[in-house]
């Protein structure tokens, strides 16, 4: 036996076992959102979950709870590959999984620049349902004042025919001593 003590080829020569995912990388489209990377530790992720939860059961029409999970646990390491994470869930969200992707990487980056890691998209939709309910409130409380308003007119008309009542009253009362 002359060479080595093995022979033929390693699983690294072997084409057989070639690395799917970096074949799956070069073929399939990505939205050019997922080119950037997102650093997680910089994101508020108690804020994104109940979105991804949402947007999750919206798109594939029922709860998927493996699969949300499984998008958390995805999203869990410090700096996280958009394209890989899309490889992953693929084969669950399936002809929703670009759409699916391409929002949920535009918030993570939005996220990833704020200061409270909350995407700006979010801040701005809390700030017009504030909006909204003081404009509510406004309307309420002016609705309020207004009857409150017409209520005192009403009183105050009432005294005012209970006293020309009352004058006229003795107004009458004078007149028939007079005569």
């Amino acid at each position: 036996m002359s060479g080595g003590f093995f022979r033929g080829t390693s699983a690294d020569q072997d084409t057989r076992f070639s690395n799917k995912q970096a074949k799956l990388l070069k073929s399939q489209k990505f939205a050019s959102e997922l080119e950037h990377l997102v650093n997680m530790t910089k994101v508020n992720m108690e804020v994104i979950k109940p979105w991804i939860s949402r947007r999750v059961t919206e798109l594939i029409g029922f709860e998927d709870e493996v699969l949300i999970n499984f998008i958390h646990s995805l999203l869990d390491a410090k700096e996280v590959n958009g394209k890989e994470v899309q490889i992953q869930i693929t084969g669950f969200m399936e002809k929703n999984t670009g759409k699916f992707m391409k929002e949920l990487w535009t918030l993570l980056l939005s996220a990833q620049k704020n200061a409270s890691g909350v995407p700006q998209q979010f801040l701005d939709a809390k700030e017009e349902e504030l909006r909204k309910k003081k404009a509510e409130n406004d309307r309420i409380t002016s609705e309020i004042q207004k009857k409150k308003d017409n209520e005192g007119r009403e009183l105050e008309q009432e005294r005012l025919k209970k006293m020309l009542a009352s004058a006229i009253f003795w107004v009458h009362v004078l007149y028939l001593k007079l005569l």
